[in-house]
């Protein structure tokens, strides 16, 4: 499997199945007992052998740079302001506290005029659009996003999910989107690689 920048590929399947479980190992939170080949960049920086080493520093300098996490619950940190949730990664990482990139992502997804408030004033869907511009500030290269779209309810699901995709595609990044809702993910057409139960644990394969 390969991605490239701008696509975005759903991990779909039934609960329990370890869909969230394949996005960690994949975001370098868990390491998985066997691993073949996982490289990322167009340098091919070669995960998988930093993996086997347990270089930890460096996995952490990668998970920190150019990796981006959406959680399902958003994540947002309640004492700090939408703007200053967004713009934490950057300054964790000495960067300027804004980009053009990050100016775009709030005006798409109608942010604006809630910079100012913190997440407790927001609405469900409004905190989900926060924390997925708070994901894809520091402009990473893949963006890990468990079920985004989880707890809103079907419209609002939809318009977020099309606009993830639209920003992925504009910004060059490439995205993993775990999702339960096949409905969805067929609506826009993305590629799919499903988790099945088999007898031995779970199974991940592309579908047609």
């Amino acid at each position: 499997m390969a991605l490239a920048s701008g696509d975005m590929l759903a991990i779909v399947g039934p609960s329990g199945c370890g869909k969230s479980t394949l996005l960690e190992a994949l975001g370098l939170l868990l390491r998985p007992s066997e691993l073949g080949r996982y490289t990322l960049g167009p340098d091919g920086t070669d995960l998988a052998a930093l993996l086997q080493a347990n270089n930890e520093s460096a996995l952490a300098e990668i998970r920190s740079r150019e990796l981006g996490f959406l959680l399902q619950n958003g994540g947002l940190l309640p004492f700090l302001s939408v703007r200053d949730n967004i713009t934490l990664p950057r300054r964790l990482l000495g960067l300027p506290a804004s980009s053009e990139r990050v100016r775009h992502a709030c005006v798409t997804l109608g942010l604006e005029p809630l910079l100012d408030k913190r997440p407790g004033a927001l609405s469900i869907g409004e905190r989900q659009r926060t924390a997925f511009v708070r994901a894809m500030a520091h402009e990473p290269r893949l963006l890990l996003a468990d079920e985004p779209t989880a707890a809103l309810d079907p419209q609002a699901g939809e318009r977020l999910f099309g606009l993830i995709l639209s920003l992925v595609q504009e910004l060059d990044m490439a995205a993993l989107v775990v999702s339960h809702d096949r409905s969805l993910v067929a609506q826009f057409s993305l590629p799919r690689l499903a988790a099945n139960l088999t007898s031995g644990g779970c199974r991940f394969a592309p579908e047609p």
